[in-house]
C-alpha cells in the first residue's frame, strides 16, 4: 500500500490512497503553548446515505514542551517513553508491540524512516520517503510527493502504524532542526 502526504509536516497533512482518496487526517491546532495532534481515519459509508466524508478519531499524540508525549488510543493514556521506547546509542530507534504480538521497530535516518520487524530478520514492512523537489527536474528527475509505503503484512494494524509514525517522523524533524542550528536535543 502506498500513501501520499499533502505535506511533510507530519501533524497537519492528508494520507490518500495511489486512488487519490482521503485515509487519515492528522492536524495539529496550536492552543497556548499546548500541542495535540489528532489521527482521524475515512470511515465508508456502508449505506451512503450521507454524501460527505466521514473521519473518526483514531487517536491524539499530546506534545509537551518538557518530557514524554502521551498517545491517547482507544480511551486510554500512554506515555512515549513506555509505549515507544528509545533505543540505540543516539536514540535514533523506536521499538513498540503491536496487536499482533510481534515486536516493531522504527529506525530513524536522514531522509527516511523505516519501520520494521524487531527481530533477527530485521523484515522492512513500512517506508516513509520525503518529497524531492522540482528543482532537480533540470537533471531529468521528477519532483515527488512525500510518502509512506506499507507491506501488506502490516495492514492489519494500519492506525497504530500511522499513529506512531506521525510521532517519529515529528521526532526526527524536530531532531534535524536542532541539528540545523547547531545544537542537540535528544
Amino acid at each position: 500500500m502506498l500513501l501520499t502526504l499533502s505535506s511533510e509536516n507530519v501533524c497537519n497533512t492528508t494520507f490518500t490512497s495511489d486512488t487519490g482518496q482521503p485515509l487519515y487526517v492528522c492536524s495539529t491546532p496550536f492552543f497556548f503553548g499546548r500541542w495535540t495532534t489528532k489521527i482521524r481515519k475515512y470511515v465508508l459509508d456502508d449505506f451512503q446515505l450521507e454524501m460527505k466524508d466521514r473521519f473518526e478519531v483514531v487517536g491524539k499524540i499530546r506534545w509537551p514542551i518538557f518530557g514524554s508525549a502521551v498517545f491517547r488510543i482507544g480511551g486510554k493514556d500512554f506515555r512515549s517513553d513506555s509505549f515507544l521506547r528509545r533505543h540505540g546509542v543516539t536514540g535514533r530507534k523506536r521499538t513498540f508491540k503491536g496487536p499482533d504480538g510481534r515486536r516493531y521497530r522504527w529506525d530513524m535516518h536522514r531522509r527516511v524512516v523505516v519501520l520494521s520487524l524487531d527481530d533477527p530478520s530485521r523484515k522492512e514492512v513500512a517506508r516513509y520517503r520525503r518529497s524531492t523537489s522540482g528543482s532537480f527536474n533540470i537533471l531529468g528527475m521528477e519532483s515527488t510527493k512525500a510518502c509512506l509505503e506499507i507491506s501488506r503484512e502490516i495492514e492489519h494494524m494500519l492506525d497504530l502504524v500511522i499513529l506512531t509514525f506521525t510521532y517519529v517522523e515529528k521526532s526526527r524533524m524536530d531532531r534535524e532542526w536542532w541539528e540545523k542550528r547547531g545544537r542537540k536535543r535528544r
